[in-house]
């Protein structure tokens, strides 16, 4: 496992020029702050004096009541705490989006107005923001003033739908992944407007609603249903139609999956197995006839690997190019060779716990490669370097700040 540089190396990565102001808590919004704090962006995080990002203390596991969450959504940040709700802390924003590139926030539509903070009076004090609103439902339309979390988004979107075992309701992917697609979707979007940015001039608002970043990766769904009046439905481990693809049980009651569904693989897969007849059987030998036989090869198969112990499986089957993995955990991350080897997780020091562990950067770029560079700050860590250095506001007035409950 990679072990990670002190803090205090050097800001790299392509976006090492850019200055981001997050707002917003939780993770649609932290999470898009993350992936461009990760590829080199100055990240100035504005939290609640005195409270914080709830991400703080968000998590199954919390040593010393702390997340372990917060060192990962909030990596490579700088926070400092600001009052949004006073007229000074308004201010303050709006001096420091003079100098920056980006602002991003995850509020319910109508609230930056509320605050005198929309873009329309935020764009006169700098044209060349760029201001990403990530919501439920969008900035537009009869839901946008929804509260919008994003399992809510997830159910809306056609996901929630379609995850989980036929036999059961609807199921959560065991993350946040409403949230975290809004995110990577607003990520996008913004990097995208600066470079509209190089040519035009000017900023522009990137609108990522979480229903609609969760729509964006339902595939064909929606046209199935339009053109064959097909409803997509809860399939379990499988793919309907394209096998073999699936998890099968091995001697030790342990479980492998196998993805053998092209043509060529299947022939391979048949090797493997000693039964190549398979291959040129009618009722496996084209996809389309596999599909139908499904749960028919699926048995074969499985009475097949119920034979090996998981090793030697997984062996054989790669010495015949079959495409097969494991069901990986965290445990089982943190020792694979193939992990280690490309450091896609690293260790990085946090002040209490000693190194902790957490995934890399991606995706990887080979000239300009983001990286890790420290874990999430403390609240206000920054304070004095962004009030102090950045805005200029001096000691005393600083004092009248915090005394008001301003910062």
């Amino acid at each position: 496992m990679a072990k990670q540089a002190e803090s205090t190396k050097s800001l790299q990565g392509p976006l090492q020029d850019l200055r981001v102001i997050e707002m917003g808590q939780l993770l649609a919004g932290p999470f898009c702050g993350q992936m461009l704090a990760d590829f080199g962006a100055e990240v100035i995080k504005c939290e609640q004096p005195g409270v914080g990002d709830p991400m703080r203390v968000w998590g199954r596991e919390k040593p010393h009541g702390k997340s372990l969450w917060w060192p990962v959504v909030a990596r490579n940040k700088k926070s400092i705490t600001l009052n949004l709700r006073t007229e000074e802390g308004q201010q303050i924003v709006r001096d420091l989006v003079a100098g920056a590139d980006i602002l991003i926030e995850n509020f319910r539509p109508g609230t930056m107005e509320r605050w005198n903070l929309g873009y329309e009076e935020l764009s006169k004090i700098n044209p060349r923001l760029v201001m990403v609103r990530v919501t439920g439902f969008g900035q537009t339309g009869p839901y946008a003033s929804r509260a919008g979390y994003g399992a809510i988004g997830e159910a809306m979107g056609g996901m929630r739908y379609v995850v989980g075992d036929p036999g059961s309701p609807p199921s959560r992917m065991g993350i946040s992944i409403g949230d975290e697609l809004a995110a990577i979707h607003a990520a996008l979007g913004t990097v995208m407007a600066i470079h509209a940015r190089e040519r035009t001039g000017r900023g522009q608002i990137v609108d990522s609603a979480i229903y609609e970043a969760v729509l964006n990766m339902m595939e064909s769904l929606v046209t199935e249903h339009q053109v064959a009046g097909y409803v997509r439905e809860r399939t379990g481990a499988i793919l309907p139609n394209v096998a073999p693809s699936n998890v099968y049980e091995t001697a030790e009651g342990k479980m492998l999956l196998i993805a053998a569904n092209q043509d060529t693989v299947f022939k391979r897969l048949a090797a493997a197995m000693g039964q190549p007849e398979l291959a040129s059987d009618p009722r496996y030998a084209t996809h389309s006839a596999r599909g139908t036989s499904q749960a028919e090869l699926d048995a074969k198969i499985e009475e097949w690997t119920k034979t090996i112990a998981l090793v030697p499986l997984q062996a054989l089957l790669e010495d015949h190019g079959v495409p097969c993995g494991l069901i990986y955990t965290a445990a089982d991350m943190m020792e694979d060779p193939h992990f280690k080897a490309r450091e896609a997780i690293v260790q990085v020091e946090h002040p209490e716990f000693g190194p902790i562990s957490m995934q890399n950067v991606a995706p990887r770029l080979s000239d300009t490669p983001g990286s890790v560079r420290h874990v999430g700050p403390e609240l206000g860590e920054h304070n004095d370097e962004i009030f102090g250095g950045l805005l200029g506001i001096g000691p005393s007035e600083r004092t009248q700040l915090i005394e008001k409950g301003v910062i």
